[in-house]
């Protein structure tokens, strides 16, 4: 009987998760939709819909367009519908990325910037914006080029100076990315204020946009994300037993130096392809991680999926905030996710110190 009712009570969180699940992935479509139909062109939420569904193949051809001009389908099928799924992208690997480096340094403050490649990004950004660098990459401009090559190069020079000696402990690491990040946000300063005809524009990608989406930067994002989340979500049984402890974890016949090194270069990696395309965008690593631990507990087989599906609504809904509070003005979508991480962050704070 005790048997039977343990298996009842895991059906029944079984069943509870999905339906968390469903809600949210709900939740993320019908963001979707809004954001589609919103905008200085006047096109409905169904329209919108017809509109991003014709776009693709094999299910294109049972949507009748016929009542829409040329221009709306070009609105939505290229300008609106590649930032709504950037927005939802960038979202959902800052999230996942805040959580997994919440339980690689157990520290419920870690975000995605922790160790300075949101920096080494914007210092590669500002570099290419002042001076004037002219690259491009499989259809990516020039800033998102040097922005990636500056985060890949910033967690290389981290993992050189605290992180490739053996047995090396993750506060050695946090230390350094510290350091490196502050030095880099110091060189970016300097730049900035030689060159002040160029301080607003180097300001404003610093600030986060997604104003500059294109689908080349879609599907870049989108396989980055893919390769990396995928195999996160592999190493999320280690990522449990590394949360409860490195000596824990080494007891259980984990390698924890060599989870921990994978984890963390293959998650700077899905960073810096999304700092690359959006500039600098904090707090949504460090807001909805927490909030879908509220909802889903401490298993990080649950936790990454929930966030990649919050974190997309969350930078979803402010980018369409961003770009339609002040219109036809656009607001960084940064300032408005500070506006609702800070506050947590306090409470987040408080609630540690009492």
């Amino acid at each position: 009987c005790l048997r039977k009712g343990s298996i009842r009570k895991v059906m029944e969180k079984k069943k509870t998760y999905l339906y968390i699940y469903v809600c949210m992935a709900a939740l993320l479509f019908v963001g979707a939709a809004i954001s589609l139909s919103v905008g200085s062109a006047e096109i409905g939420i169904i329209g919108s819909i017809k509109l991003a569904l014709s776009g693709i193949p094999g299910i294109g051809q049972f949507m009748d367009i016929s009542a829409y001009s040329t221009m709306q389908r070009y609105i939505i099928l290229q300008v609106r519908l590649p930032r709504v799924l950037l927005a939802a992208l960038v979202g959902a690997g800052l999230s996942a990325a805040g959580g997994v480096f919440q339980g690689i340094f157990q520290n419920p403050l870690a975000d995605p910037h922790i160790l300075g490649v949101s920096s080494g990004a914007a210092l590669g950004a500002t570099i290419a914006i002042l001076f004037g660098v002219q690259v491009s990459v499989f259809g990516i401009g020039t800033i998102g080029v040097c922005a990636f090559i500056g985060a890949i190069l910033t967690i290389m020079l981290v993992y050189l100076i605290g992180g490739m000696k053996k047995g090396a402990k993750t506060i050695g690491i946090l230390l350094t990315g510290t350091a490196i990040s502050t030095l880099f946000s110091a060189v970016m300063s300097l730049l900035m204020s030689l060159n002040h005809d160029k301080i607003e524009q180097v300001y404003l990608w610093t600030m986060g946009s997604f104003s500059s989406a294109v689908w080349v930067k879609v599907c870049y994002v989108a396989i980055c994300e893919m390769i990396c989340l995928c195999i996160c979500i592999v190493l999320s049984k280690d990522l449990n037993l590394m949360a409860m402890g490195e000596e824990t974890a080494q007891s259980l016949g984990i390698e924890t130096a060599r989870i921990r090194r994978i984890l963390i270069l293959v998650v700077s990696v899905m960073v810096a392809a999304c700092v690359s395309v959006s500039g600098v965008i904090g707090f949504v690593g460090l807001v909805i991680p927490h909030i879908v631990r509220f909802l889903l507990g401490d298993d990080y087989r649950r936790i990454l999926p929930g966030a990649i599906l919050g974190g997309g609504f969350f930078l979803m809904i402010c980018d369409t905030l961003a770009r339609t509070v002040t219109a036809p003005g656009e607001l960084p979508v940064g300032v408005l996710t500070a506006i609702v991480g800070a506050p947590y962050l306090i409470l987040l704070i408080k609630k540690k110190l009492a």
